[in-house]
């Protein structure tokens, strides 16, 4: 009998982070996403329901040595928007927390 391989994942209703394959799926169907916006995603997952700082979400994605300033985190915000958002102007699982930065809702 074969071995399964068991793939840890997280889940919010239609959108699954599986973090074995380091893959995104929304209604089962791969989703083209870049590195950094793997991982970024990945960090807003893991921190669902907290407001995050433009430049906590730097620091912890990009890294101390990252030469460039917090709009980095709003472009990459932008484009996981278009991928997962089901409407990109009217985001529900990424929202933007005015003055403070953005939560993740799942």
């Amino acid at each position: 009998m074969p071995a399964t391989t068991r793939h840890e994942t997280l889940k919010f209703d239609d959108l699954v982070i599986n973090l074995t394959r380091r893959e995104v799926t929304m209604n089962n169907e791969p989703i083209q996403i870049k590195p950094k916006e793997y991982e970024l995603l990945l960090f807003l997952a893991e921190h669902r329901g907290q407001m995050l700082s433009r430049e906590f979400v730097l620091e912890r994605v990009w890294g101390w040595d990252f030469v460039g300033d917090s709009r980095t985190v709003d472009v990459h915000v932008r484009w996981l928007r278009q991928k997962i958002e089901k409407d990109a102007a009217n985001p529900v699982r990424i929202v933007t927390v005015r003055g403070g930065g953005y939560r993740f809702e799942g």
